[in-house]
């Protein structure tokens, strides 16, 4: 039996490099493509927090200095929110005064 009709000649290397140079060019047009992408979050109705710089506690734990204006929002709401404004900007709430929190309404 001849097996000389299933042995294939050898690619050229112009072939191999053209494709090698194709496969490598569509490896960064993907990424550059991929980059551009951005993920958006999503808009909600978020409250306004205003926040003075941290200042050291002159009272005692546990008890409050100053008034704070809620405005639309109930106060178990704006506790959470204060926690979270804490939590976030790694201050303690001890640390931080709020002047006011006021929920912005959906435009």
């Amino acid at each position: 039996m001849d097996f000389s009709a299933f042995i294939h000649p050898p690619v050229p290397a112009f072939v191999v490099a053209g494709f090698l140079i194709a496969f490598i060019l569509y490896i960064y047009i993907v990424k550059a493509i991929n980059s551009k992408k951005t993920v958006e979050e999503p808009k909600i109705a978020s409250p306004v927090v205003e926040t003075k710089a941290p200042v050291a506690p002159s009272n005692a734990p546990g008890t409050s200095s100053g008034d704070l204006e809620l405005v639309g929002v109930d106060e178990k709401t704006a506790a959470v929110i204060m926690a979270i404004v804490s939590d976030k900007s790694g201050i303690p709430l001890n640390r931080l005064q709020f002047k006011s929190i006021a929920l912005m309404e959906d435009k």
